[in-house]
């Protein structure tokens, strides 16, 4: 299970410094060119809004299958992904100013069927609230980091710190999404990486427990594998 750690991290820009970790740079930059040739597509020109819909689809089923559920509409962790995904595109504008409202409305969302109503769009009890805080204000400051990086910190913070709870695991990779679309990586939101995420989800656990350990490696590792997905 994901561990918390005390420490908050002391540098004016962390998220850049982990940009400069070993193949972070060239992973990212990898991914941004693979998102920017999707985004020229013609069919993307045409019709932007029918993509994002099915991205969204398609997204809550690689959640579904991720977190160990059965991808059918049907499926209470299905329905919960498809609902925050659904409003990523509309939540990603409040991202670069409410973060925690952004978290709160997807933990909402996700958590709607699974969780008492005195505990959602709630951080956990216990959660570390430092932490938490650092993440949210890094989380859509400004940053020389690409915004593929910001996005996958943001996953795996969300994930170490286990910041919610039922569904904390749908915020966290919601929240991936809606960074790519805030940070301008994908603005119409048509990429898919929780289908990236599934189809490796074997790298993905390991790829978490070596971030979780706060190494460098460790967490340049994760960062590599966000970019792959």
């Amino acid at each position: 299970a994901p561990v918390q750690s005390p420490t908050v991290i002391p540098s004016a820009d962390p998220f850049a410094d982990v940009a400069a970790l070993t193949g972070v740079e060239a992973a990212a930059a990898h991914a941004r060119d693979a998102v920017d040739a999707l985004l020229r597509h013609p069919m993307v020109r045409r019709d932007p809004a029918r993509l994002a819909a099915a991205s969204a689809l398609r997204g809550a089923k690689a959640y579904a299958l991720i977190a160990g559920g059965t991808p059918t509409a049907g499926d209470a962790v299905t329905r919960g992904a498809i609902r925050a995904t659904a409003e990523a595109v509309h939540l990603a504008p409040a991202w670069r100013q409410r973060p925690g409202q952004v978290l709160a409305r997807l933990h909402l969302l996700a958590a709607r069927n699974s969780a008492e109503p005195d505990v959602l769009g709630r951080p956990r009890a216990g959660v570390d609230r430092a932490r938490f805080e650092q993440l949210l204000r890094f989380g859509y400051g400004a940053t020389a980091a690409p915004g593929v990086v910001v996005a996958a910190l943001v996953h795996g913070e969300l994930m170490a710190l286990n910041a919610f709870e039922p569904g904390g695991e749908l915020v966290a990779r919601a929240a991936e999404r809606i960074v790519l679309i805030a940070r301008g990586v994908d603005p119409p939101g048509i990429s898919v990486p929780e289908a990236g995420h599934a189809e490796l989800r074997r790298a993905y656990a390991d790829a978490l427990r070596a971030y979780v350990s706060g190494e460098s490696a460790g967490v340049a590792a994760w960062v590599r594998h966000c970019c792959d997905a």
